[in-house]
């Protein structure tokens, strides 16, 4: 726990390494996702994909390091729990469409349901709510 505690000063540094890596991530997946539905063989060349990777490791090493330096009381509605379900329905979507081989219907729709499950997650940490963008819509 003191480690966690000294580390509490670097917080807010942390914390922009992660909105940034997210605002990085998806981006990334947005552009190899429309590539991909246009037919073009970038998004699919190694060094997009370890980009993509190497992004992806900043977000889950800073999202790890906030989880350690956050008391836990702030999850206690479980928005971590609902957002990190959406993050992995978004990961599983992004491997399908990527992989798919069922044609460009089927890898437009694995596309659109991992956007909306990555605006899903976001909204839910944005909010720190498991409602999510809800909040804001419900008034």
């Amino acid at each position: 726990m003191a480690a966690a505690g000294g580390m509490i000063e670097f917080y807010p540094q942390i914390r922009q390494v992660h909105i940034w890596a997210v605002c990085l991530s998806g981006g990334l997946f947005a552009l190899r996702g429309l590539g991909v539905l246009a037919s073009h063989g970038w998004p699919r060349h190694p060094l997009v994909r370890y980009t993509s990777y190497g992004i992806d490791t900043v977000l889950l090493t800073a999202a790890l390091m906030l989880l350690t330096i956050l008391p836990g009381a702030m999850f206690a509605n479980h928005w971590l729990t609902v957002k990190l379900c959406f993050v992995a329905a978004y990961i599983a979507l992004g491997i399908a469409m990527m992989r798919t081989r069922r044609g460009a219907g089927a890898r437009a729709g694995f596309y659109a349901a991992a956007l909306l499950a990555y605006a899903t997650a976001f909204g839910i940490a944005r909010m720190h709510h498991p409602a999510g963008w809800l909040l804001k819509l419900a008034g």
